[in-house]
């Protein structure tokens, strides 16, 4: 009989547990691992470890922003992979990507790699990584829909040694 009930109230604070996990990371908060160099420096600096290998950042974001899609210019924002636009996005729907907010709806914006001057359309922003070089951004497939945009990055989780806020500035070289 002891074990019965103690085996029923773990499986029910398990699931507790599981559920408000779940929620807070639907509705409020998550972590998430940063993969590649578009965002080097400010996410996965170019550091080795002893493997030479170049270890991945992990993020905390917020979703509190999602709410009115209160984003401004130099967030660093997480969204969803975009359906094929002008031939030259090989995103994919499933996949999550992490780029800086350069432009919001309605403003003016300069390209730099093509030089075109273009108004972000309303519901749109335009998405660059930091590592220009590096980065399958806006310059290729255009401005994504704010619908698109699962978070905003706050803070460094892991390493260790890189705890700490992300900071909202532009990158040099991006203008609108």
């Amino acid at each position: 009989m002891g074990t019965g009930s103690f085996l029923w109230n773990f499986t029910k604070k398990f699931i507790t547990f599981g559920v408000i996990t779940v929620t807070v990371s639907d509705r409020y908060v998550t972590i998430v691992p940063v993969r590649g160099g578009s965002m080097s420096p400010t996410l996965n600096p170019k550091t080795s470890s002893s493997f030479g290998k170049i270890s991945d950042d992990y993020v905390l974001v917020e979703k509190f922003c999602l709410e009115k899609y209160k984003f401004s210019r130099g967030d660093v924002v997480v969204f969803r992979g975009i359906i094929q636009k002008r031939n030259c996005s090989p995103m994919n729907h499933k996949e999550t990507h992490i780029k800086r907010i350069v432009a919001l709806p309605e403003e003016w914006f300069g390209a730099h790699r093509n030089y075109d001057v273009l108004k972000i359309p309303e519901g749109h922003c335009w998405v660059q990584g930091d590592n220009a070089a590096s980065s399958m951004d806006s310059n290729s497939f255009g401005p994504i829909p704010l619908g698109l945009v699962r978070g905003r990055v706050t803070h460094v989780v892991w390493p260790p040694q890189r705890i700490g806020a992300v900071k909202k500035t532009s990158p040099e070289g991006f203008s609108s």
